[in-house]
């Protein structure tokens, strides 16, 4: 079993998340280097087991002290501890509890990323334990910074709006407002009806339906309705661009075919269909800012430090593994 440790995006945002995404959601998990690992339910349930049977919280350190400074005896305090893990929607999901010091480094946007520190079986690649995770400021995996405004997630004043005009509390659902359009526009083909009814009896339809009341329902249905359609299709397009440029990101299409794409995600059912075609593309040209990729035949992986150290040094990365297995022991 061998040891890896990655960087994923933590937080753009002013505060210190208290539920972090530790490992992408798989089959597959890339990396900028170019190196893949195996997170399926097999993985999923391997680490949640060694978590549940080690009984005891794991640590979020600075820069992996944990494996650098601890084993020559040098203090690697804690940031913050994972108290809980959960596999959501494929990926591994951590609560932490952070401490003063490291939750305002991410105030201060001093620290934006985390890396997890995992086991994994060197003949298949897949994760088996996770150990720690580091704060840094160089990622490699590639997930959505957290504590970010999700692409779906309508904007306040959007949501002002809309929920002003059907008379909703802010943070009702596109559901709910979607039912109170219905109603309003119901509401008036019904008063429309009753005018024509009166009509036909009476000459002064103002006696039933004011005609100021009619235009006011009318108005406001008409632009609630505006309203909703057009941030729904900002936030399909929005959602589109993200996942065309993870999938960039990861290599697995050309910048070339971009608007192609761009076009096959013109509404939802391309989208879905979009995100089912990336899982089957090979990687064509993984983006690489981190280093060297894994040599062949080397089952145990470096960390993005590490393969510094060694391109600095110019040792190879087995001796590099070896001094520190040696220290280590």
């Amino acid at each position: 079993m061998h040891r890896i440790a990655l960087n994923t995006d933590l937080s753009a945002a002013a505060a210190a998340p208290e539920r972090v995404t530790l490992i992408p959601a798989g089959p597959r998990v890339a990396g900028r280097d170019g190196r893949e690992w195996l997170f399926d339910t097999l993985a999923a349930q391997a680490v949640m087991r060694s978590f549940a049977a080690r009984n005891a919280e794991l640590p979020i350190d600075w820069e992996h002290a944990s494996q650098h400074r601890a084993p020559r005896g040098e203090e690697a305090p804690a940031a913050a501890w994972i108290t809980r893990l959960a596999v959501e929607d494929g990926a591994l999901v951590g609560e932490v509890r952070w401490n003063e010091r490291a939750a305002n480094q991410i105030a201060a946007r001093e620290y934006r990323y985390l890396s997890p520190v995992f086991d994994f079986d060197p003949a298949t690649g897949r994760i088996a334990r996770l150990v720690s995770a580091g704060l840094t400021n160089l990622p490699n995996l590639h997930l959505q910074a957290l504590n970010q405004e999700s692409p779906m997630e309508r904007s306040t004043a959007l949501a002002a709006a809309i929920t002003a005009a059907l008379g909703l509390a802010p943070d009702a659902t596109d559901d709910a407002i979607a039912t109170a359009i219905n109603q309003m526009k119901q509401a008036r083909d019904d008063a429309t009806a009753r005018a024509l009814n009166a009509e036909q009896s009476a000459p002064a339809l103002e006696r039933y339906v004011p005609r100021a009341d009619s235009d006011a329902v009318l108005t406001r249905a008409s632009n609630a309705e505006t309203a909703l359609r057009n941030h729904q299709a900002q936030a399909l397009k929005a959602e589109a661009e993200a996942a065309i440029q993870s999938a960039k990101e990861a290599g697995r299409i050309a910048p070339a075919s971009v608007e192609h794409y761009r076009a096959m995600c013109s509404d939802a059912k391309g989208l879905e269909s979009f995100r089912a075609l990336v899982q089957t593309l090979p990687v064509i040209a993984p983006e690489t800012s981190l280093g060297q990729r894994q040599p062949p035949g080397t089952a145990t992986a470096l960390n993005a430090e590490e393969l510094a150290v060694c391109q600095a040094t110019g040792i190879s990365h087995e001796q590099f593994i070896a001094a520190r297995e040696g220290v280590q022991a």
